[in-house]
This record gives C-alpha cells, sequence and structure tokens, in this order.
C-alpha cells in the first residue's frame, strides 16, 4: 500500500473514532488517493444492507460524503491550509441494488484544489458541487449502480498560529 493511502486510512480511521463514529461503524477503506482522486470501499456485511440484501441507502450516502470529503480533507492537508469543511446539501440516484461491496470514487480533485485556492485568496466560503460515482466491481464492473451529487462547502480558515495582529 502506498504511503499516501495508508495515511489517508490513518486519518479516516482517527476521523471517525473520534469525531463520527458512524463512519467507522461502516468500516470504510481508501483504495486509492492522488490530487485528482479518491476512491474507497465500503463492505457490504450485516451493518451495511438492508432488508433486500443490498447496501442500505445511509451506508451508500456515508461513502459518498467520505470520499469527496476526504478528498478535499487531503489535499487542505498537503496544501498547508487549515479549512472549514461542511455539505450544504447531497441529491442521489439510485441505478441499481448494489449486491456487494461498493467503492465510491471522486474524481474532482482539480475543482477543489481551485475551491481551495478562491477560499484561501478571498478569504470567503465556496460551494460547488462535487460529483461521486458509485459501483460494485465484483457484480457490475464499472457501471455505475449510484451517483451522488454533494455540494462542497469550503473555507480556508486562519490557525492561531499564523494570524498577525498589527497596531
Amino acid at each position: 500500500m502506498d504511503s499516501r493511502v495508508a495515511q489517508a486510512n490513518e486519518m479516516l480511521k482517527s476521523f471517525s473514532k473520534q469525531k463520527v463514529k458512524l463512519i467507522d461503524y461502516c468500516t470504510p477503506e481508501i483504495l486509492e488517493i492522488s490530487d485528482e482522486h479518491l476512491s474507497l470501499k465500503i463492505p457490504l456485511n450485516d451493518k451495511t444492507k438492508n432488508h433486500l440484501e443490498s447496501m442500505y441507502f445511509g451506508a451508500l450516502a456515508i461513502g459518498a460524503d467520505v470520499a469527496a470529503g476526504l478528498l478535499a480533507m487531503d489535499m487542505a492537508n498537503h496544501s498547508g491550509l487549515n479549512v472549514s469543511l461542511a455539505f450544504k446539501s447531497v441529491q442521489g440516484e439510485f441505478l441499481r441494488r448494489p449486491e456487494d461491496d461498493v467503492v465510491f470514487s471522486c474524481y474532482q480533485g482539480k475543482m477543489i484544489s481551485e475551491m481551495l485556492e478562491r477560499s484561501h485568496q478571498t478569504g470567503k466560503r465556496v460551494n460547488e458541487p462535487v460529483s461521486v460515482t458509485v459501483t460494485c466491481p465484483t457484480r457490475d464492473g464499472n457501471e455505475p449502480v449510484a451517483t451522488f451529487s454533494l455540494t462542497l462547502s469550503l473555507k480556508v480558515v486562519s490557525s492561531p498560529a499564523t494570524v498577525t495582529v498589527s497596531s
């Protein structure tokens, strides 16, 4: 496993155990991460499946949230920026039942990087829709089983160590 993937999985594990335990409950695992994209897997198991033996809507929403949010967090960390990040809205389209482990992929690193730069330069919050594609590779190959659009809202904030006061 490459070191960036290992670091991202460590960050995800720490964040989910300390801040959002429901993420940890679904046991996501980062498969790939770069400046361009992030892919993660959530296993289909007793914790994540519904009464139809497919992945539960809530687990799918968690995967989409983590794929887009962690890519933004990782990019902010690598750029040395302290960021306030949230999602303002979400839309999902469910195309077929995901009946095995599910992979969530976000390929919008370039746009997120531009958002970080805009917020850093203006000091204002920036909002943009971010797409996440959901696949079930063992059953459907690269055919999407769902797609999500989440409005990512981020603002570069000053850390106490970088705040300067003029007299």
